[in-house]
């Protein structure tokens, strides 16, 4: 495989996501994608900052990959924090090393803004996600449950 590059996306990039991420909702069984809400939320992430960063991996002049992370607020870890929102990469580039290029990028990055942790959700389902995370040193959080209430319908 050639050289997996890595770079910060920008709102000129969101043609180029939308296909990845709905890839990536169609493969997570998420059918509710609907590309101008997306296209929307794209705009403000890349427009306020402070909310997260997003990054795509290119190789051969084409996107094979991305992950979003936005930024939270946690007391109990003492600042802010990163959660790994998405990461997804095209199913004929993986095992290649463009998913530990993509999380080692943005880890850089979370130290670099002053992120005290990072965190993420992978379905019970999906071994190979559970354990290229544990291979890069993420750890299940024992005793918690992930809750969640729709706010908007």
């Amino acid at each position: 495989m050639s050289e997996i590059k890595i770079r910060r996306a920008k709102k000129n990039d969101i043609a180029i996501l939308l296909p990845l991420i709905h890839a990536y909702w169609s493969f997570e069984g998420i059918h509710h994608f609907q590309q101008d809400l997306v296209t929307h939320q794209l705009l403000r992430l890349f427009t306020e900052s402070h909310l997260g960063s997003c990054w795509l991996s290119i190789t051969n002049n084409v996107a094979v990959g991305y992950l979003l992370a936005v930024y939270v607020f946690s007391l109990e870890n003492f600042g802010l924090t990163a959660e790994i929102d998405e990461l997804f990469i095209l199913s004929q580039y993986r095992r290649k090393g463009v998913g530990k290029a993509l999380l080692e990028t943005a880890e850089l990055e979370f130290m670099r803004v002053g992120c005290t942790s990072i965190s993420l959700q992978v379905s019970r389902e999906n071994e190979a996600a559970r354990s290229f995370y544990h291979r890069n040193g993420y750890l299940d959080r024992s005793h918690f449950e992930l809750l969640e209430k729709d706010l908007v319908k």
